[in-house]
């Protein structure tokens, strides 16, 4: 169980490459596992880290063996673990080399009986995307088998129960936080970054570009208290720069407008990303990588989750809501989910009657991550999961 391929096809820029990089770099230095991570868009990867060279087709970087996906693959032998991350499928060949060469003398059934008495040991998981909602629980794990080969593929769910795949958390992660989070001066340091002044509200941006910014922006324009928004280079700076009444911005620019000062700072690395939500009151995530990070962070977060045709995205976003507002007081419940809603609906957003709450929200999100703590990490869950299926006796066929 010692080679892993993951496979990743990047389809909104970084939240699909974004967690299949920490997932395979967990593997390296956790499991001790050889990764070959396959992916379509390189220099999506690079982004998130300036290690990698979006030009080669074949490098190493962190101790992962990352490799451009085109198709069909080069001829290389199936690794002992094959994932597919969120339903990406695996490449026509790849899967056909996974199954053993068929004997002319006894064909398929032969071919069946040395896999059932597992003489091969591959397992095939479909890595899910993360939901809150309740019927995960019931699907995770469970097999899919092949419509015409003898192979079966597991589904497997990140998740925010026991019953699930967990949430993805290197060791040692909150002690670092926790670290860093008590010395502020330390941690704006490392972001390059000026210390905060302690009357304002410091709150990091990170949306799809069909979010309402320009509505959000006067609502921190109009705030009762002073705010220091720092948004990363990317699409949402066309709204921002809009809203400013400029032709663009770029790093460094500054907006003051009211009670807002809007900064651009650059697209930060993953492990800056990671420093800069631990440091700020509020933040602001998108997608799954940063939602799951930002949960880390222990801070107050709004989450703008990926749209999804018929609205589908708000069944997923209420069923994260009921899980995470257990235990806070009505009043919070409700300013919490309206500005959730609004978000992510193009509403009107109040954002003093949503911060006025900030106590108990940061209370709330330490609480939750601490809650979140106690299950076991994602990659361990999936080291796990595999061995159990290779050491079954009628393993994943």
């Amino acid at each position: 169980m010692m080679r892993w391929d993951i496979f990743c096809r990047v389809i909104d820029n970084y939240g699909d490459i974004g967690v299949c990089w920490r997932l395979a770099r967990q593997l390296v230095a956790e499991h001790g596992i050889a990764v070959r991570l396959w992916v379509d868009n390189v220099t999506s990867l690079q982004r998130i880290c300036p290690d990698v060279d979006a030009f080669q087709e074949v490098q190493n970087c962190r101790g992962v063996e990352v490799r451009r996906w085109t198709e069909p693959l080069p001829e290389l032998a199936p690794a002992d673990v094959a994932i597919e991350a969120f339903g990406c499928e695996l490449p026509e060949n790849y899967v056909a080399a996974m199954v053993p060469t068929v004997s002319h003398s006894t064909g398929q059934a032969q071919s069946r009986l040395s896999l059932a008495r597992g003489k091969v040991k591959r397992v095939w998981i479909n890595l899910e995307y993360l939901s809150a909602e309740q019927w995960v629980e019931g699907c995770h794990g469970l097999p899919s088998p092949h419509p015409y080969l003898p192979m079966i593929k597991h589904f497997f769910f990140p998740g925010f129960t026991p019953m699930t795949g967990g949430l993805l958390r290197e060791k040692g992660l909150l002690m670092q936080r926790d670290v860093l989070q008590h010395n502020l001066a330390e941690l704006w340091c490392q972001l390059d970054l000026p210390l905060p002044i302690s009357s304002e509200t410091t709150i990091s941006l990170f949306c799809y570009d069909s979010a309402p910014i320009s509505n959000l922006l006067d609502a921190w324009a109009a705030s009762t208290t002073a705010i220091r928004c720092l948004l990363p280079e990317g699409k949402a700076l066309g709204q921002a720069a809009n809203w400013a009444g400029r032709t663009g911005l770029a790093v460094g620019d500054s907006v003051q407008r009211g009670n807002l000062l809007l900064q651009i700072i650059p697209f930060l690395p993953q492990e800056h990303y990671d420093l800069l939500l631990w440091a700020c009151d509020c933040n602001f995530v998108r997608g799954e990588d940063s939602f799951v990070r930002a949960q880390w962070a222990a801070r107050p977060l709004i989450w703008q989750i990926y749209p999804q045709q018929e609205n589908v995205h708000q069944i997923k976003l209420d069923a994260f809501l009921y899980r995470y507002c257990q235990g806070l007081a009505e009043e919070a419940v409700a300013a919490l989910c309206t500005f959730h809603h609004n978000w992510n609906s193009g509403g009107c957003l109040d954002w003093n009657d949503f911060w006025q709450h900030h106590a108990e929200l940061q209370s709330h999100a330490a609480a939750w991550a601490g809650q979140l703590a106690q299950l076991t990490d994602l990659a361990s869950n999936l080291v796990s999961f595999c061995k159990n299926k290779v050491s079954s006796k009628n393993l994943n066929f």
